[in-house]
C-alpha cells in the first residue's frame, strides 16, 4: 500500500528553471498574482450537486476591488485560451472564484461563463511550486497530452483538465451497463507506466481524472493526471505506481478480471515505445530540462537516497545509486525506456 508520509515542502523556481521557461515561453507578465487573490473579505463553503461540501469555498472581495480582480482574471484566461487575444473576452464574465481549502499550495478555481450561451469552462490560480512545474513540463512532453499553464514570478496560472475524476468514476461508473472493461483496464497498465517512468507520484484516484471518448462502436477511456505536485519527491518506488494505492483498487480488480501477465507486460512495453518515441521527438526540449531539474533541490537528500536504492534493486541497475538529485533519477529512469522491457509485475 502506498501512503504519502506527510506534506511536502513548496520549492522556489530556480533561476536555472527560470530561464527554461522563459527561453519556451511559459514565463509572461500577468495583470494579477496569487497573493492578490487573497485579498478576499468573505467566503461560504461550497457544495456539489448532491448537497455534500467539496472542501472548496467559493470567496468575496470588496465592490473597490471586485471590478478589477474579475477583469484581471478574464485577462488571464484569453491570455491562457487565445494567445492574449482580448476580443475574447466580451461575451466572458466571472461567475466564481473558488478557494481549495485543503489543497498543499491552496488555489484558486476561476469559474468563467459565456453570457451568450452559458457555456463555462474553468482555470487555476496557485501558488508557484518548483516540483509541480517540472511535473507539468513532463507530462507535456512525454505523455499524450498537452497541457497548457503559464508563470508569472511566484504565481502559477493552470487549464482546467477536463474529465470526470477518478474517484466519482469508479463510485458511479463501474456499474455502467456499456463499460468497456478491457479497454479501462489497459489505459490504467498505460497511465501505471507512464506515472513510474517519469516518477510522478500521489496518484490516488482523486488525483487523476478519466476521459471518456465515443468511438465508432465502443468507448476509449484516458486516465489523465490532474495533481503534479508529488512529481519527484517522495523517497519510496510504490507512491510512483498507482496501483499500489488502494483508492484505485476496483480499477485494479477489473485488470486482474480482464487480462492475463502477458497481456499487461504487452500494453506495458507499447507505452514504453511511445515514452520513447516522445523522449526522441522532443529531445533537445527534455534534456534541456533534464538538466536544469538535474542541477535543481525538490526533495530532501534522504529521499534521493533512499529512492535511488529502491529503483536500483528494482531494475538490478547500480547506476542509479549514482544520481545525487531527483532530477537524475528521473533521468535515468527515462534512459530504461530505451531497453523496451516491462518494469514491473501487475498488480
Amino acid at each position: 500500500m502506498a501512503i504519502i508520509s506527510k506534506k511536502k515542502n513548496i520549492y522556489k523556481i530556480s533561476k536555472a528553471l527560470r530561464k527554461y521557461l522563459n527561453a519556451y515561453d511559459r514565463e509572461i507578465s500577468l495583470p494579477i498574482n496569487y497573493k492578490d487573490l487573497l485579498r478576499y473579505n468573505n467566503s461560504i463553503p461550497l457544495h456539489d450537486q448532491r448537497g455534500r461540501d467539496t472542501f472548496w469555498e467559493s470567496v468575496f472581495y470588496s465592490q473597490d476591488e471586485m471590478k478589477e480582480i474579475h477583469q484581471s482574471v478574464k485577462t488571464i484566461y484569453a491570455i491562457l485560451k487565445a494567445d492574449g487575444d482580448l476580443s475574447v473576452m466580451e461575451h466572458l464574465f466571472v461567475d466564481r472564484i473558488d478557494l481549495c481549502i485543503y489543497g498543499n499550495t491552496q488555489p484558486f478555481r476561476v469559474r468563467i461563463v459565456n453570457r451568450i450561451n452559458d457555456n463555462f469552462d474553468y482555470f487555476y490560480i496557485k501558488n508557484a511550486d518548483a516540483s509541480r512545474i517540472y511535473g507539468l513540463e513532463l507530462e507535456h512532453l512525454l505523455s499524450p497530452n498537452r497541457i497548457s499553464y503559464v508563470v508569472n514570478k511566484e504565481t502559477l496560472i493552470e487549464e482546467h483538465i477536463v474529465g470526470i475524476p477518478g474517484d466519482q468514476f469508479i463510485k458511479f461508473h463501474l456499474n455502467n451497463k456499456n463499460l468497456n472493461e478491457i479497454r479501462l483496464a489497459k489505459e490504467f497498465v498505460k497511465f501505471n507506466e507512464r506515472c513510474f517512468v517519469r516518477l510522478l507520484g500521489d496518484m490516488h484516484s482523486s488525483n487523476f481524472v478519466i476521459d471518456i471518448t465515443p468511438d465508432f462502436e465502443e468507448v476509449d477511456y484516458r486516465i489523465r493526471a490532474i495533481d503534479f505536485d508529488q512529481q519527484s519527491y517522495e523517497g519510496r518506488k510504490a507512491i510512483y505506481l498507482p496501483q499500489y494505492f488502494k483508492q484505485n483498487n476496483p480499477l485494479i480488480e477489473i485488470g486482474l478480471k480482464c487480462m492475463t501477465p502477458e497481456t499487461v507486460k504487452q500494453y506495458q512495453k507499447e507505452e514504453r515505445s511511445l515514452i520513447a518515441h516522445r523522449y526522441k521527438a522532443s529531445n533537445k526540449k527534455t534534456n534541456e530540462l533534464l538538466a536544469v531539474m538535474s542541477s535543481d533541490n525538490i526533495s530532501t537528500p534522504k529521499n534521493v537516497k533512499s529512492l535511488a536504492r529502491d529503483l536500483s534493486k528494482h531494475y538490478k541497475n547500480e547506476a542509479f545509486l549514482e544520481c545525487h538529485t531527483m532530477g537524475d533519477l528521473v533521468r535515468k529512469s527515462l534512459e530504461t525506456v530505451l531497453i523496451q522491457k516491462p518494469s514491473y509485475s501487475f498488480p
